[in-house]
């Protein structure tokens, strides 16, 4: 029994991919372990109903907790409202609760120049990341304030740093962090603490873009000084669930594991 047994987690983003290797090459599926592992209930999203399917199956079957799957896409398109509404919705009639939001879903045309986006690819990363957050955190502020929960956000280097060929994914991220910070200011009130988390771990999705766009993938992407690339459960799914942790309780910051360590920034 873990100290998360019968807290209930959203983590957008979730399904499980594997690299080439075999190995899991999801920082969504890495997360959504390390709570399973906690005993956590889990919600999971994503637009690959399959990939959503092999992590149910495995994370029901090897840990023993309750995964409920909802397929969502938020999208210029959609009805996004109504999107995350359903997904909000299923989570409450399952499980009747909603400890922790975790905003992991992002596609982008990463190796795309700014002169050669189009409207599209911009806002392809606007939607899937920034307005994803948005609409997840309005529709489960109120069940956070009830349990008095966490949120956790994804950002990234690419903002943070300027990366070549990420116009659209940087500006999302950029958003994110912006959006993360007034929320920590304005739901501090409510006990609900709100953290950010810029990762560098290797994905499927940073291995296929090294194996399109090799030049840009150069210029953008080194290994951090502790010599290897962080492992999606491991190192950044165990930081989420440190941060949902009642020692963490109340603190807002951004976590970055950019350089290969651990650190708090408010």
């Amino acid at each position: 029994m873990g100290f998360l047994t019968g807290k209930t987690v959203i983590i957008t983003g979730a399904g499980r991919a594997v690299l080439s290797d075999g190995r899991c090459g999801s920082i969504g599926y890495g997360i959504a372990t390390a709570y399973a592992k906690e005993g956590a209930n889990i919600v999971i999203t994503g637009r690959n109903v399959q990939k959503l399917e092999d992590a149910k199956e495995e994370l029901e079957r090897l840990y023993g907790i309750k995964v409920l799957i909802v397929q969502a896409d938020v999208n210029a398109g959609a009805d996004n409202e109504a999107v995350v509404g359903e997904v909000v919705k299923q989570t409450m009639d399952t499980f009747g609760r909603i400890d922790v939001l975790i905003n992991n879903a992002q596609a982008s045309a990463s190796g795309v120049t700014l002169a050669d986006h189009t409207t599209d690819q911009f806002n392809l990363a606007m939607y899937s990341g920034l307005y994803a957050a948005f609409y997840y955190m309005k529709a489960c502020y109120p069940y956070l304030k009830e349990a008095q929960g966490s949120v956790i956000n994804f950002a990234s280097g690419a903002g943070l740093f300027g990366n070549f060929g990420q116009c659209a994914y940087a500006a999302a991220k950029e958003g994110i962090r912006g959006l993360s910070r007034v929320a920590a200011t304005e739901w501090a009130k409510d006990n609900i603490n709100v953290n950010v988390v810029c990762p560098l771990a290797w994905t499927a999705q940073l291995e296929q873009f090294k194996n399109a766009y090799p030049d840009a993938f150069e210029k953008n992407v080194h290994t951090p000084p502790i010599g290897h690339f962080g492992d999606s459960e491991d190192e950044i799914g165990r930081v989420c669930v440190q941060l949902a942790s009642p020692d963490f309780k109340y603190m807002t910051g951004e976590t970055l594991t950019l350089e290969g360590g651990l650190g708090m920034r408010p």
